[in-house]
């Protein structure tokens, strides 16, 4: 994920200080991992230098000053751009998921291997319910039920991937010991 991009984004709708950035970024991807204030302030500080955002007044609302942020042309631009680039597909595997199971077979035997991948479908199982239990709660938003929907997709895909190679796993532990 591109932070700048999604601080633009956000910036797009209006002027925001840097608050209000990281409120809305946890409110809008709410499967994402949170902003922590030191990565907003340090984008928002790069954005500025880069001059895709200027400082458009300061605020004080019974704390300290907070400097307000707005998106300049030269920001819509980039933003507009990286919308209408596509993402290319993953060109490698680069999974931790993947990663274990093939350390698995090199240095475990087939039950070890066939252990954790059991273990593993149940973790993703049950992450699926929590997801499932997420998208279906009467507060849910529709925020949340498409990053429920995202994240469920891939829990699948990883799903389906375990069980298939959890039916290659004697055959595959043979080839890399053969």
């Amino acid at each position: 994920m591109s932070t700048s991009h999604v601080l633009l984004g956000l910036l797009a709708a209006g002027n925001r200080h840097g608050y209000e950035l990281k409120r809305a970024h946890d409110a809008r991807l709410p499967r994402a991992r949170p902003l922590a204030f030191g990565q907003v302030y340090a984008t928002l500080t790069r954005l500025q230098r880069d001059g895709l955002v200027v400082a458009a007044g300061q605020e004080r609302d019974g704390g300290p000053d907070r400097t307000a942020y707005a998106l300049t042309g030269a920001g819509r631009a980039a933003l507009d751009g990286w919308l209408t680039t596509v993402e290319p597909p993953v060109p490698y595997v680069s999974s931790a998921l993947f990663a274990k199971v093939v350390v698995a077979l090199l240095v475990a035997d087939v039950d070890t291997a066939r252990s954790y991948l059991v273990a593993q479908a149940r973790a993703h199982t049950d992450r699926l319910r929590e997801l499932t239990g997420v998208k279906t709660a009467p507060a849910a938003t529709l925020d949340d039920v498409v990053a429920a929907d995202y994240a469920i997709a891939h829990l699948d895909a990883d799903l389906r991937w375990l069980r298939t190679t959890l039916d290659r796993v004697a055959d595959w532990h043979r080839e890399v010991h053969s």
